[in-house]
């Protein structure tokens, strides 16, 4: 038997009453055994194994992680259930309260909960520091009053039933300082921006009208909360104290703050500047970052602030955004949420204990019936403000249940607290209970309520085909890269610009959130003198603004750069879309070739992006294939506008038939305003076809459309037979090298006998069956190609 060192440590409970526990070490500590050779040489049993702290937790964090992807994968994914209900799950199968045999193998005793707990609460406090990092300060400047009402007053209302409750209940009020009923009430009220924003991520409406009300909410509501806790605190100070504590304590807090934002952020600062622009921060920086957050709860408890706020402070220190704090959060991202946090979940599961609800406490009980009040008014308080404020019903109970939200960081801050012994065991199983099942059931409601794609759906046709030629043509376009830009340049340029047949061009550059939570739409001014981003915006405001110049009158141009999540870009194109009442999208494709065929880039991000447009714009899209570059160049950001750039005045539509290819039509049609652009309309024909002697309601249109397009002056008609895919694919091949850019209509999933055959080669089936194969390395010619699709979304 190995000496052990018996002791009693005095904890005060929420109750203000001391208990007394008792801890057993073991002298020397088991760390690393000598292994299963070891073990059987020495005879000594297979459960002595588990005894060393190294391997238990090797079998702790292997046994939770496959109960977490079983529970997850198996059930509750399909049910709509998000990850972090299995983690915990996980941890409340695995704790002691199912596992009371210490001599299993499978065994979680409080003692070896401690051991996963404490690798847990280290990614807990990476958790408060990315959430840091991650948070826009700047949101509560720019929210408006809806924004700041509802964060606020969803934190005050609630927070004073709740101690309203508390004293009705306790039947008084003199000791709710004392006994941290004014703290717990506050834990009740506020909401948390990480759970927020996790939980908006999740759902995929971070971008949307709704998500970005609740983020600003949410911050403000953090931000307030934070606040009216300090103060609580000093005043718990002063009357359990005296005055000079009370001082001394705000004068420790004071220099916290001073020491984060005025020594350790100007040292931040003074990486960034030594980092160029568009470069890579250096790694020692960053270790050196990480380093400051690893001594910051050390700091923080030395002047008397809570712990989970150094590390939440230290983030907000960060400047946002690359190269420092994108570097933080693509660097510590993975590592945290992929592997620490999961096991602090788990962890914080396995210290839930069914005899604790079971034998509460009255005071427990109280707290607990205090808690639900203050989830209910604070639920009608977030349905009754954006309800005054005329938002629809559904958008209103989608934002009251998001507001009413709660996950990760309240179940670990109610685990630290009873880790600390300033909450009692029952307490933080009934909250434990109360956020497991709001966790559970919020995302699954806010889905329910709450469709951001409805509002795509227009009430009018918005086409080029619906648009009169001598109007307004209002387009929007896309960038990724800057090989976009003299694409985009190139085919408006051949769109007839004139004053009587004006184009307003929206621009908007699409930059992939890096290093900071919180989704951004800047609109810029072409007074302003500063740029809103170290990327090569400013080269595209440039060249947009040169081609503006060179078309005075003809063209209006407003530059717009949307900074969020790859997978959410889609929610920014289309609500500018339908902000701008835009006719016509163009999205670039995600592939760009060299001139040998090679591949010059491929990003599987906008191919999704593109997809989703697809399925869910509010007006017309166009997907334009770039023409193949002459040259490999390097990846410079620079961007260059001259007249020597090869004009697009050979364009060729090929038509089948349907909607798609009489906007290609209708595009077509616009183009041969300009007499210096020769258009060819290219009839693809069935032979012999049967079906075309029958009366169609489709077939007629098209005929008319194709009646215009014949008596046009500048534009050249051909017809030409086909009876299968294949003679189709030789005829494209023989002529496109005699076209600078060719238009065909999406017809997604519409198969005949012209391209019977060719579907089974499609790569890309989002562009359709005959914009992959002109789009495929088949077809060596150096054209662009454009892809065209019809508003799809149209109420009846």
């Amino acid at each position: 038997m190995a000496p052990s060192n018996d002791s009693f440590v005095d904890m005060t409970g929420i109750e203000g009453k001391v208990r007394k526990e008792h801890i057993c070490i073991i002298f020397p500590s088991k760390v690393s055994s000598p292994g299963l050779a070891g073990l059987y040489s020495n005879n000594i049993k297979l459960d002595a194994f588990i005894d060393y702290s190294g391997p238990r937790l090797y079998l702790q964090m292997v046994a939770s992680f496959v109960l977490t992807q079983s529970i997850h994968t198996m059930a509750l994914k399909h049910l709509g259930f998000p990850m972090l209900i299995s983690q915990v799950l996980a941890g409340v199968i695995l704790g002691p309260m199912l596992f009371h045999d210490h001599n299993s193998l499978i065994t979680m005793s409080e003692s070896s909960v401690e051991v996963l707990g404490t690798i847990g609460s280290l990614g807990f406090v990476f958790y408060l520091f990315l959430s840091g990092v991650k948070m826009d300060t700047s949101m509560t400047r720019k929210a408006g009053w809806k924004a700041i009402s509802i964060g606020s007053l969803t934190v005050l209302v609630p927070f004073v039933f709740c101690l309203i409750t508390d004293v009705i209940l306790n039947g008084g009020h003199r000791d709710m300082i004392k006994n941290k009923n004014f703290f717990l009430a506050m834990t009740y009220s506020t909401t948390s921006f990480p759970v927020i924003h996790s939980l908006l991520n999740d759902l995929k409406i971070l971008n949307s009208e709704l998500g970005r009300l609740g983020l600003a909410a949410a911050l403000v509501s953090d931000l307030l909360s934070m606040a009216i806790l300090n103060i609580g605190k000093y005043f718990k100070t002063y009357v359990d104290k005296e005055i000079d504590d009370v001082l001394r304590e705000i004068g420790l807090n004071v220099a916290f703050v001073l020491i984060v934002f005025y020594v350790l952020r100007p040292a931040m600062n003074w990486m960034v500047r030594r980092t160029p622009d568009g470069g890579k921060i250096k790694d020692v920086f960053v270790y050196a970052v990480i380093f400051m957050l690893m001594i910051i709860p050390m700091v923080t408890g030395m002047t008397h602030l809570f712990i989970l706020v150094g590390p939440f402070m230290l983030g907000l220190a960060v400047p946002d955004g690359p190269p420092l704090g994108s570097a933080l959060v693509e660097k510590l991202e993975p590592f945290v949420s992929g592997l620490l946090l999961p096991f602090f979940a788990s962890a914080c599961g396995m210290r839930f204990n069914v005899d604790d609800i079971i034998n509460i406490s009255p005071y427990a009980k109280s707290q607990s019936i205090a808690a639900v009040v203050t989830l209910f008014v604070k639920f009608f308080v977030s349905l009754a403000l954006p309800l005054l404020c005329k938002m629809p019903t559904s958008d209103s109970l989608a934002l009251a249940l998001i507001m009413t939200a709660k996950g990760l960081f309240e179940i670990g801050s109610y685990s630290i607290l009873f880790d600390v012994g300033m909450i009692s065991a029952d307490i933080f199983s009934t909250n434990f209970v109360i956020i497991v099942l709001l966790a559970s059931v919020t995302p699954l409601l806010v889905n329910k309520f709450y469709d951001p794609s409805r509002k795509y759906i227009g009430y009018q046709k918005r086409s080029i085909l619906h648009a009169k030629v001598n109007e307004n043509l209002k387009i929007m376009g896309c960038i990724h890269v800057p090989g976009n830009v003299n694409s985009m340049i190139n085919l408006l340029d051949s769109s007839c610009l004139t004053k009587e047949t004006p184009i307003t061009l929206d621009v908007l550059h699409l930059v992939k959130l890096t290093g900071r939570a919180t989704p951004l739409l800047i609109t810029h001014s072409k007074n302003s003198k500063t740029m809103p981003t170290k990327s090569y915006s400013e080269n595209v405001i440039l060249a947009f603004n040169q081609f503006e110049r060179d078309n005075w009158g003809a063209l209006f141009v407003n530059v717009f750069i949307a900074i969020s999540p790859s997978n959410l870009m889609y929610e920014d194109v289309c609500n500018l879309a339908m902000k701008q009442l835009t006719s016509f999208i163009i999205l670039p494709f995600h592939r760009r070739w060299y001139i040998d065929g090679s591949i010059e880039s491929e990003d599987v991000s906008i191919r999704n992006l593109n997809r989703k447009m697809l399925e869910r714009a509010p007006c017309s899209v166009g997907i334009l294939v770039e023409g193949r570059q002459t040259t490999k160049c390097s990846n410079s950001n620079s961007i260059e506008i001259s007249s020597s750039l090869p004009s697009l005045d050979k364009i060729a539509v090929i038509f089948l038939g349907g909607k798609d290819d009489r906007e290609a039509l209708a595009l077509a049609k616009r183009m041969s305003q300009d007499q210096e652009v020769n258009i060819t309309v290219i009839h693809l024909k069935i032979e012999n076809d049967y079906a075309a002697t029958l009366v169609d309601s489709e077939k007629m249109i098209d005929d008319e459309t194709l009646r215009f397009m014949k008596q046009t002056t500048y534009v050249t008609y051909i017809e030409h037979y086909v009876n299968e895919g294949t003679e189709t694919s030789d005829y494209l091949k023989s002529i496109v090298d005699k076209f600078q850019l060719i238009i065909v209509g999406r017809r997604y999933k519409k198969e005949d006998n012209r391209t019977l055959g060719l579907e089974q080669w499609t790569e890309f089936q989002e562009i359709g069956v005959l914009g992959d194969l002109l789009a495929s390395s088949d077809f060596s010619a150096n054209f662009s190609l454009l892809i065209v699709q019809q508003q799809l979304r149209i109420y009846k």
